[in-house]
């Protein structure tokens, strides 16, 4: 179990809850869009991904992969990260936050369950309430940005539109014999990145409120550790 402690930000300002995290899972080929589904399936068989079986599909990974830090180290310079929704459930309520699905790319080409469960996934410590951008959720923004070489370049950007709605994604988890319950968390799927999956050295994520004009963000660094055999 991970306990983190969020603030949850709503029309009245930020409160601070502590939330203990005993279910993570991390859903994969979410997409609204079958042409954008598509072109991300293409994307890691590419890099020599095995296309999924059915879609969307539920990975579970240990709950202390999920956590707030601002610096992570990987093994190898074969992983990268993707913004995502984040759908967490406390106390009979569903929050809304940001998360990366950082992954490791070798490891995926033979274990995609292994690969999410090499990396931790950074979220940001701020949750909205479902039930305040319910009404407004196609109007949310993910985006990402990387740090390659120095450089700081746009690496996603798009409706969360792109991705099954949140009642979708949890019916179809129920589906599959999932309960999405009190200490669940759940990553709801990402966008195709510009210019390709490639790791870099920072990668911060966010997620747009236009309507209610504000944005969760989250950033981490990423030290590369050798790999000796």
């Amino acid at each position: 179990m991970k306990a983190i402690t969020f603030a949850i930000e709503d029309r009245n300002g930020k409160t601070e809850r502590t939330i203990t995290i005993d279910t993570l899972v991390i859903a994969g080929w979410t997409g609204r869009d079958t042409v954008a589904m598509e072109k991300h399936i293409r994307e890691l068989e590419a890099l020599g991904v095995k296309r999924p079986a059915y879609t969307p599909v539920f990975y579970r990974v240990a709950a202390d992969r999920l956590g707030t830090s601002t610096a992570m180290q990987v093994t190898g310079d074969e992983s990268s990260g993707e913004a995502e929704f984040v759908l967490v459930r406390d106390g009979g309520e569903t929050f809304v936050g940001i998360a990366s699905d950082h992954t490791d790319r070798q490891v995926e080409t033979y274990g995609i369950t292994v690969s999410k469960q090499m990396c931790d996934k950074p979220c940001a410590n701020t949750l909205w309430r479902l039930s305040d951008v319910a009404s407004h959720w196609d109007d949310l923004v993910l985006r990402s940005y990387a740090t390659i070489g120095g450089e700081r370049v746009l690496y996603q950007e798009g409706k969360v539109t792109a991705m099954r709605s949140p009642q979708d994604l949890l019916d179809q988890f129920a589906t599959r014999g999932g309960a999405f319950v009190d200490g669940t968390a759940m990553l709801g799927g990402t966008l195709a990145a510009i210019g390709g999956i490639r790791p870099a050295q920072r990668f911060e994520i966010e997620l747009e409120d236009p309507v209610l004009g504000r944005t969760l963000k989250h950033g981490y660094a990423i030290e590369t550790l050798p790999v000796a055999g």
